[in-house]
């Protein structure tokens, strides 16, 4: 009963009569199997993979090599001066035609690494920035003819390689370079060895030992880096050289031969599958095949005869799920047969209940769709795999005011303006093929095909997980906003030059520092290389701001409300120092894309203007020296500072005499060249601490801050002395002056200047009294003895 109820299963007979079939072939594979020997076409198999990769490691060598000599003998031919070689750059690239089939594009590059010249033209090249690539500088450091490490070119990040060589002038001095590139994904050689096959399946690889695949003949795959996960590989770029079996990238045996390169640190790897390696096995199956083929022959019809009884009661169940499908029959399928076709039909069932609650489903969320599109503001049109228009929304049709029944059926293409018809339609296929939204801008035909409508559309895909079904676009009309942007952009066209002609420097700056907008007049305030445009780089670390007390940073700027002619200056990365009145404005306060705007005014002129009025203020324009005004103004500082020095400050007045006779006789221009002469030498008989001053016309006086009334006396006496001494020759006559010097000290008691003066002006009135040309100490109070008279 068990054994009966075991077979009931149609599964488990169909298993037991499996069993039978594979336990007899695999009994007679596995005899006749063990009769061959499979070590000597293993040899084989080793010996050829070996060979094709020691082969097309030399050949790959030789024409790399052959291309460096020949580059090399190129850059050779073109010593001469710097900037002859600038000035005919194109012509020396159009000379080398041998060169064009050698390589896919070649460039002529000047010292400071900028492409002068390329060939073909078409890359667009020209100008462009090559300093900082490997192959450049290896070959400007090294003077010698390189080949570079693989790296996405400037032209749409063409993978390539670059043999360059370097350019020298008459004096072996470094003036550029010539280099060849070849694309690695090109029809030059390197796709040809990758398209050397080993077999049928066999293949090549390239790549370097740094680790990057050069080309693939397998995946086809160009600048990805080498599996390291494959311990051969892995070996290779160690500098391993052999045969090896491994793992290919789906699991199954290969055979792998690695030949490293002379010319480059290179490697070619020839990967042979082992299950075609040793096809040769093959005419040994057959005979397994035959015999199995006997065995099956024998076991057919028996097998056939058993599984169409087994199978009678499954045909009677596709016919009625068939009825089902095309409707004729409404009932539940009939649960029959084995187990498995009874569960098979109750299964069916379910599904088929399932379906129509689906059906119905859909057909709800489909009007629910119709119902959303009908009220959108925004165009949505519904198409076919091919761009048929299946469903338009009312938004559309009154944007390009056309009904839907006109629309229904027609390819989408023929509603956009033909110049733009292109472009649309390689967007809409790409989105189709690789499942991604495409979004543009594009004119739109109205009715009458005289009006374009702009309008900003989005197509996606609308798919299944096994195909796409069709697409589903939608338009929104941008017409009056590209106008509204066209006038916008007129406008700040207008302001940018309005601002390219002020004097005045005008900038905007990022919260980085980076500048994002700067006119003429403010790169020139930054000195260097930025006269002519300084965006991009940073205001902060080319300039460094100051006002009277500190130095500001980007934070002081930017914690800082808006600031309005702050008095700065502004020392630029070639040293200059301007004189700056400085105004700062913030945009956006607060918000990730805060900007400050600077407006910097050259304040030089204005200052000096305003040092030359102070200065007048306070000088006297005859001597040079202090006027009363500045002489009083130190004086009280002095005074302040009297209780806190160790040493008293000392006042001297001086009054010349007989003066009046040198202007009276000498006359005034006379007088005038006595004074400058005194004036130089009160200058030069006091410390650089001391304030002298003219206090009148021929009344001066001398602070002289902690100096202490023994110095105080020896100062005056030689100041008297050397005014005694002082004479002026006109006309064969002399003239000369002495001097009646007040000398006093400044106590903590004074008052105030008034004070002072009047102690050192009674000095001065005691030396004429006694005879003038002499220095009166007059005692600070509490003193009350007698002036001492020196």
């Amino acid at each position: 009963m068990v054994i009966k109820h075991w077979f009931e299963s149609l599964a488990n007979r169909a298993v037991a009569l499996v069993v039978v079939v594979i336990v007899l072939s695999a009994l007679t594979v596995t005899i006749v199997g063990a009769l061959l020997s499979r070590g000597e076409l293993e040899q084989q198999a080793t010996n050829q993979v070996v060979t094709i990769a020691r082969l097309v490691a030399s050949e790959l060598d030789e024409k790399l090599a052959s291309r460096l000599k020949i580059l090399n003998h190129v850059a050779q031919s073109f010593t001469m001066d710097a900037q002859v070689f600038e000035s005919r750059a194109r012509v020396l690239l159009q000379q080398q035609t041998a060169l064009e089939h050698l390589f896919d594009g070649l460039y002529l590059i000047d010292s400071n690494g900028r492409v002068m010249a390329e060939f073909p033209e078409e890359y667009g090249l020209i100008g462009q920035d090559v300093s900082q690539r490997d192959y450049f500088r290896d070959a400007g450091n090294f003077n010698t003819p390189v080949i570079s490490e693989p790296y996405l070119s400037l032209y749409r990040d063409t993978p390539a390689i670059m043999i360059a060589a370097p350019v020298f002038n008459h004096s072996h001095r470094f003036i550029g370079m010539i280099g060849g590139a070849l694309m690695l994904e090109g029809e030059q050689f390197m796709q040809e060895f990758a398209r050397v096959r080993i077999g049928e399946t066999g293949y090549l690889s390239i790549a370097t030992r740094a680790g990057t695949t050069l080309a693939h003949g397998g995946t086809g795959e160009v600048m990805v880096p080498v599996r390291i996960e494959n311990p051969v590989l892995r070996d290779a770029m160690s500098g391993f050289e052999g045969t090896k079996s491994s793992k290919s990238k789906d699991g199954s045996a290969v055979i792998v031969s690695v030949q490293q390169m002379a010319q480059v640190p290179w490697f070619v790897a020839a990967v042979w599958p082992t299950r075609e390696a040793f096809a040769p096995m093959t005419r040994t199956a057959d005979a397994f095949v035959w015999t199995l083929l006997a065995v099956i022959a024998v076991m057919a019809p028996v097998a056939l005869f058993v599984f169409r009884r087994l199978m009678r009661p499954l045909t009677t169940l596709g016919d009625e799920i068939n009825e089902r499908h095309l409707g004729v029959r409404t009932t539940p399928v009939s649960v029959a047969g084995g187990r498995e076709i009874r569960h098979v039909a109750q299964i069916f069932n379910t599904v088929m209940d399932e379906r129509d609650e689906v059906l119905g489903s859909l057909a709800e969320r489909e009007a629910f769709f119709r119902s959303l599109t009908q009220s959108a503001p925004i165009g949505i049109i519904q198409t076919d795999v091919l761009g048929r228009i299946e469903f338009v929304n009312p938004a559309y049709e009154q944007l390009i005011g056309r009904p839907a029944s006109d629309l229904q059926h027609s390819y989408l293409g023929n509603s956009i303006y033909p110049p733009d018809r292109e472009q649309a339609l390689s967007g809409w296929q790409k989105s189709l093929q690789q499942h991604e939204v495409f979004r543009g801008r594009l004119r739109l035909l109205s009715r009458n095909d005289e009006q374009l409508i702009w309008g900003d559309v989005m197509t996606s895909v609308i798919e299944t997980p096994d195909k796409a079904l069709g697409t589903i676009t939608v338009v929104r009309d941008i017409t009056r906003e590209l106008e509204t942007e066209t006038a916008l952009r007129e406008e700040q066209q207008r302001a940018e030059h309005i601002l390219g002609v002020l004097q005045e420097g005008v900038l905007m700056i990022d919260v980085e520092g980076q500048i994002r907008y700067a006119n003429q007049a403010a790169c020139q305030f930054l000195g260097g290389g930025f006269r002519g445009d300084c965006v991009q780089v940073n205001f902060f670390e080319q300039a460094v701001i100051r006002d009277a007390e500190r130095e500001l940073g980007r934070s002081d700027f930017l914690g800082a409300d808006d600031m309005d002619s702050l008095y700065v200056t502004l020392r630029n990365s070639a040293g200059e120092v301007f004189d700056i009145d400085l105004t700062m404005l913030h945009v956006r306060k607060g918000t990730a894309d805060e900007r400050m705007v600077f407006v910097l005014r050259d304040d030089s002129e204005r200052r000096r203007e305003e040092e030359r009025l102070s200065w007048e203020a306070t000088h006297d324009s005859l001597t040079q020296l202090a006027n009363r005004r500045a002489f009083t103004a130190e004086l009280v500082k002095c005074l302040g500072e009297s209780p806190r020095q160790k040493a008293r400050s000392v006042l001297i007045l001086i009054d010349l005499d007989y003066f009046k006779p040198v202007n009276d006789e000498g006359g005034h221009l006379l007088g005038d060249d006595l004074l400058k002469q005194l004036a130089e030498l009160f200058m030069a008989s006091v410390r650089q601490s001391d304030t002298v001053a003219r206090l009148g016309g021929d009344e001066f006086g001398i602070i002289l801050p902690a100096c202490g009334l023994d110095h105080a006396k020896a100062l005056a006496e030689k100041i008297r002395v050397g005014v005694e001494a002082l004479r002026i020759e006109q006309d064969g006559r002399s003239f000369g002056v002495t001097a009646s010097i007040g000398v006093t000290e400044m106590t903590a008691q004074d008052s105030g200047t008034r004070e002072v003066v009047s102690r050192a002006d009674e000095g001065t009135y005691i030396a004429k009294s006694r005879g003038r040309n002499m220095a009166i100490v007059v005692p600070a109070p509490p003193d009350v003895e007698e002036p001492d008279v020196s």
